[in-house]
């Protein structure tokens, strides 16, 4: 049995694309319903109270347009406020980006030390942290703030010797604690892989949240006999929301997705709080 409802997607931004863009890969029959949040991105150096706000308002958009799974592709929401979203949608299945990358660290830490980056919201909740030794309470968790991170991959400086100082500066501490797993605890941060896995070594094995999060979106559908019919193009039938046309906003979703996208709305954020309000 098949089903051909999308798959809901959102972030406070674009990076949530990192997400959609490794679905495409192991689901390419998918279609995918995206909402970033443009106009209020980031969501990191808010308060709990607006984060939840913020994350039930968009995953009331998504589950208005008859998702069958929702994914929380924005670390902050992940981390803060998950459980909100939970109570919001229902039935819907929901996962977040925060425990598909725990558990994979966790099977690959020989040392039993691992380190996250993310956001100051991410890190300060500690949900990495949390998550992971509730699988194993003997790891040691290092957490780092990176908060120059999103604005370097949103300007597109992935590859500058400025971008490689910012990753030195804030990793170095890790790399002397002598973890041998790193979370890359925010979904822009794939965008720079090549820069922090030049800085960590190779000793260090790089853990993409946005990759272990569509895994697991797909072993869900497949357990609950819910993946699409194989005979269409999921990308060709998705549909991608924002908040606000930011400045350079095609170049930037092309490079978090490595595609170009051509079927993109503007959702007015007095259309997202109605939603919360009528229901």
């Amino acid at each position: 049995m098949s089903d051909g409802r999308p798959i809901g997607v959102f972030d406070s931004g674009l990076g949530g694309l990192t997400v959609v863009k490794e679905l495409f890969r192991l689901m390419p029959n998918e279609q995918i319903i995206y909402l970033g949040d443009t106009a209020r991105c980031p969501y990191g150096g808010r308060s709990n109270e607006t984060i939840e706000s913020f994350g039930i308002q968009d995953a009331s958009f998504l589950e208005s347009k008859d998702i069958k799974l929702l994914i929380v592709a924005c670390n902050t929401v992940s981390s803060v406020a998950l459980e909100k979203v939970r109570e919001q949608v229902g039935e819907i299945p929901v996962i977040g980006v925060v425990l598909p990358g725990c558990k994979a660290a966790v099977t690959r830490t020989a040392e039993k030390k691992i380190g996250v980056i993310g956001t100051r919201a991410t890190i300060r909740a500690s949900s990495y942290k949390k998550a992971i030794q509730s699988i194993d309470p003997s790891i040691v968790v290092y957490g780092k703030e990176c908060p120059l991170f999103v604005p370097l991959v949103e300007e597109g400086v992935v590859n500058h010797d400025i971008t490689y100082s910012v990753v030195q500066y804030y990793l170095y501490e890790l790399v002397d604690s002598g973890i041998d797993c790193l979370i890359l605890g925010c979904t822009h941060y794939p965008l720079l892989m090549e820069a922090i896995q030049g800085t960590v070594s190779s000793r260090i094995e790089l853990i993409d949240s946005a990759m272990w999060t569509a895994k697991e979106a797909y072993d869900i559908l497949n357990a609950l006999d819910a993946r699409a019919e194989e005979d269409r193009d999921g990308f060709a039938q998705s549909h991608f929301y924002i908040t606000d046309f930011v400045p350079n906003f095609e170049k930037s979703a092309e490079r978090f997705i490595g595609k170009k996208i051509n079927n993109i709305e503007l959702v007015p954020l007095d259309q997202l709080a109605d939603l919360v309000i009528g229901k």
